[in-house]
């Protein structure tokens, strides 16, 4: 199964896309998608549309928005986030969404980890010895790795995560 792992930002969309399940997890690709500073939310949709036919995801996990102090950019993340879900059902493809703390305690164990832990266990659970890029991307992988592991507790056509262990 290819699991698409989408950190939403405003101006960086990270991505990542792995294949199998929580016990045999593959790297097929990762990196950001750039969003020029105030371009149209269509740009948005356009580009991640694109990202969808090239990789053909079976499922896509979106992480949630988490509490922002900055409303304004709590706002434009929303944005984002609602263009990423839109092109999602278009595709009829299923969708799990994660807030940042189950994703940190999915992958490294501790729900307030910082990103460096988040990124060590991902080549771990990965096998890899190097994520280049930004950290969007390797958050992406995380949200990716996270859905893996509630996969076998989860429907195929699902629209939220199952609780795990």
């Amino acid at each position: 199964m290819k699991i698409l792992g989408i950190d939403p930002g405003t101006t960086r969309i990270g991505y990542g896309l792995i294949d199998g399940n929580k016990s045999n997890l593959k790297l097929l690709d990762y990196g950001t998608l750039e969003i020029p500073s105030g371009e149209k939310l269509s740009v948005v949709g356009d580009k991640f549309s694109e990202l969808l036919d090239k990789f053909r995801p079976n499922l896509v996990a979106i992480e949630k928005l988490f509490f922002a102090k900055n409303r304004k950019t709590a706002l434009a993340v929303a944005q984002t986030r609602g263009a990423i879900i839109l092109k999602v059902q278009e595709k009829n493809l299923p969708i799990l969404e994660f807030s940042p703390n189950e994703v940190k305690l999915a992958v490294a164990s501790y729900g307030n980890a910082d990103k460096k832990a988040v990124a060590f266990m991902v080549k771990k659970f990965l096998g890899v010895s190097e994520l280049k890029g930004y950290d969007d991307a390797s958050d992406a992988l995380a949200i990716a790795i996270t859905a893996a592991g509630v996969l076998p507790r989860t429907e195929p056509n699902a629209t939220s995560p199952s609780r795990f262990s």
